[in-house]
């Protein structure tokens, strides 16, 4: 079983920064892609930022430029460091793994349970 806990969620006025992490662990043979999804509660859930296991990154257009994504191989962990939040920022953000373990031999989606982000304008 894997489980993927994140943390580093709060408030914050807009303009400040907040670091989200996200530490999966378990079973774990392998990690390839990790990322960060938010949802807001009118919204579906969308992509924020994504990291593959080679460093490729990608991100949504509304964070290019604030948020970065970067991850630490050896601690099975991904970060998300954001500036410049805006009130628009406010939402649950979610981080997702795509992990090998020693039981199933595949890459499986993984989710974390969330963390809160609210900023004040």
């Amino acid at each position: 079983q894997v489980q993927l806990v994140e943390s580093g969620g709060g408030l914050v006025q807009a303009g400040g920064s907040l670091r989200l992490s996200c530490a999966a662990s378990g079973s774990i043979v392998s990690i390839g892609v990790m990322g960060w999804y938010r949802q807001d509660p009118v919204k579906q859930r969308d992509l924020v930022a994504t990291t593959t296991s080679g460093g490729r990154t990608n991100y949504a257009d509304s964070v290019k430029g604030r948020f970065t994504i970067s991850r630490d191989t050896a601690k099975n962990t991904v970060y998300l460091q954001m500036s410049s939040l805006k009130a628009e920022d406010t939402a649950v953000y979610y981080c997702k793994a795509a992990v090998m373990t020693w039981d199933y031999r595949l890459y499986v989606d993984y989710w974390g349970r969330g963390t809160q982000v609210t900023v004040s304008a």
